[in-house]
């Protein structure tokens, strides 16, 4: 959840770990630092609050040197400080790290290093790590640095630079992302791609238990046993304006924009020319394991989760397969009944989530098949998945989800609709009709953004509110559930969402005149008793936005707005409901005037427990 940039070459570093933290920022942080090694030696800057303080404070006193490392941290061990910004130092101020994850044994390793004579000056656990590795130290900081590794427990991507060694920047990967970048005379680490797009495509990317010694001349790759590795490089085909706002005020707008062509590009080839069958090679089971699935376990967190809800619905209503849906923090220690009959989907953005990748380890260890539904090719859930269906939403910048929910949504259908068609539980016709709705969906989506200044109007009425219900049934509920969580995420706003029918068991007693609800009455199954629950409220004084499919004027009678979706098949209908929820949330932030991309307290990719 924090940043990562190194680089080693013949250019003046500073300007270069600034620019790659500021491509960055999209996850997260409450401070920023960097270290530098200069002719005086190894100097450390660092600031508490946004990057531009850090910056303005390098014109004031600028680093010069070739070789150094940057952070932007977001606080699990002590509160944002300057003190507690990365880089670390030992006493001598000849070693400096920057990390990501959590040292889990650092208390320990501390007080072993306390009592050798060791100083702590931050409450950080990452403090530990620069102190242990140079009571470790005998002359090679490889060695140093391995036998340091060794000796720690939790998650880290480090970058490690000692004035010792001053050609030499070194890089270790345990279930924290980082890459390294190789260029022309030149070398890069970074915690993701777009650090060092600008400098160079060719870029290798560290397993677990991988660390990587850059200099000038070029990368060597190993493990952290010190056995060397040969690897062909990855060829980034990114295009960098995907990094760009593209003439939206922010990344949040311009990421609902491109939903449309997310869809596109998730279905992609992986629907016949025909339009009769879904084609995923990429799900390495046959159909006699297809066969023999018992149940399925869906696993993730925050907006992935609520996805998985939705793919909970697709799958059991399309294959017939029983579905559990679980928070991953909370997946391992409920002690869940996993055979090998079970398969196990896990969803996640970034693919480095570790709560999700703990629980795929778990699902793996006790013999499960584990699907994978992320947006990161070459990530950590990618590669230990057995299978992996990728969402092709591109880079998301915006802290807030948008276009990689929806494009997990798009991946359960196509899932979905290949376990029913090699199940034989929906006909041909069926499956036939459901695809074609599908198609149709990137344009259906096109129509409601045409009409974002309707949401707009809402959202600002209803942003002068301090607290917001959101209600729905089925697979309604699910989708309310997200439009929820935007809300809260980026606005600030108190906002609860309930299952419809549970109103009169408890919340109604919080409905009060002018409160705002808005209601999801989208499934024709349920339509009346949604209409039901929507009387209660308005009963109370709610100040009611209703959503439904175009063509049911019903509705109006019963609420002081509405807001139609272009009609689809019920099972369809999240991929647009959620839109207008989307736009919801980002102009009720807009209208109380907070950092639409990058909300307080959180974080793109929570790659810590």
């Amino acid at each position: 959840m924090c940043g990562i940039v190194g680089y080693v070459g013949k250019r003046n570093s500073q300007g270069i770990l600034i620019e790659g933290l500021k491509k960055l920022e999209y996850r997260g942080y409450d401070s920023a630092g960097v270290a530098v090694f200069t002719s005086a030696g190894l100097e450390v800057r660092k600031a508490k609050g946004r990057l531009a303080i850090l910056e303005s404070n390098l014109e004031d006193a600028p680093l010069q040197g070739n070789i150094g490392i940057g952070h932007t941290r977001w606080a699990t061990h002590g509160k944002p400080s300057d003190v507690n910004s990365h880089p670390h130092t030992d006493n001598t101020s000849k070693f400096s790290v920057v990390h990501n994850g959590i040292i889990e044994n650092y208390l320990n390793l501390k007080e072993e290093l306390i009592a050798e004579g060791a100083h702590f000056v931050s409450e950080t656990d990452t403090e530990v790590i620069a102190h242990l590795i140079a009571s470790v130290y005998e002359g090679d900081i490889v060695k140093a640095v391995q036998k340091a590794v060794k000796r720690m427990r939790g998650a880290f991507a480090l970058g490690v630079l000692t004035e010792y060694e001053p050609e030499k920047l070194v890089a270790v990967r345990l279930a924290s992302p980082l890459i390294i970048g190789v260029g022309e005379g030149e070398n890069f680490i970074g915690s993701d791609i777009p650090a060092i797009l600008e400098h160079t495509r060719n870029v290798y990317i560290l397993n677990d238990g991988e660390m990587a010694v850059l200099t000038q001349e070029g990368v060597e790759l190993m493990t952290i046993e010190g056995n060397f590795i040969s690897r062909e490089l990855f060829h980034v085909d990114w295009d960098i304006t995907t990094a760009e706002k593209g003439g939206f005020d922010h990344f949040m707008l311009k990421e609902i924009f491109e939903q449309p062509k997310a869809y596109r590009d998730t279905m992609g080839a992986r629907i016949n020319d025909a339009g009769t069958a879904i084609e995923l090679p990429e799900v390495k089971l046959s159909a006699e394991q297809i066969k023999g699935i018992r149940n399925v376990h869906i696993v993730a967190c925050g907006t992935a989760y609520h996805a998985g809800l939705v793919g909970k619905n697709v799958i059991e209503r399309l294959a017939r397969i029983p579905v559990e849906a679980d928070v991953a923090s909370e997946y391992r220690y409920r002690e869940p009944i996993i055979t090998k009959e079970t398969l196990v989907i896990v969803v996640s953005q970034s693919g480095e989530t570790a709560d999700t990748l703990a629980a795929l380890r778990e699902a793996k260890r006790c013999g499960a098949h584990v699907l994978a539904i992320t947006n990161v090719v070459g990530s950590s859930v990618a590669r230990e998945a057995d299978s992996v269906i990728v969402t092709w939403a591109g880079p998301e910048i915006a802290v807030a989800s948008t276009k990689a929910y929806t494009s997990q949504l798009i991946a359960f259908y196509l899932f979905g609709l290949f376990l029913a068609q090699t199940l034989g539980t929906q006909t041909p016709e069926a499956i036939r009709s459901i695809i074609a709705d599908m198609k149709e969906l990137p344009q259906q989506v096109e129509s409601i953004l045409a009409r974002s200044e309707e949401i707009k109007q809402y959202a600002e009425e209803f942003a002068k509110n301090t607290d917001l219900f959101f209600i729905g049934r089925g697979i309604d509920y699910a989708v309310v559930l997200e439009g929820s969580l935007k809300l809260k995420e980026i606005s600030y706003i108190h906002s609860e969402a309930y299952p419809a029918g549970e109103l009169k068991h408890g919340t109604l007693a919080l409905i009060e005149d002018g409160i705002p609800v808005i209601a999801l009455a989208i499934q024709e199954e349920l339509f009346e008793k949604t209409v039901s629950n929507i009387k209660e409220v308005k009963a109370r004084g709610a100040n009611v936005l209703g959503i439904v499919s175009e063509g049911n004027d019903e509705l109006q009678k019963s609420v002081d707005h509405v807001f139609t979706i272009p009609k689809t098949t019920g099972l369809l209908t999240p991929a647009l409901s959620v839109v207008p929820l989307q736009l919801l949330s980002y102009y009720a932030s807009l209208a109380l005037g907070h950092d639409v991309d990058k909300p307080r307290n959180l974080a793109k990719s929570v790659t810590v427990e």
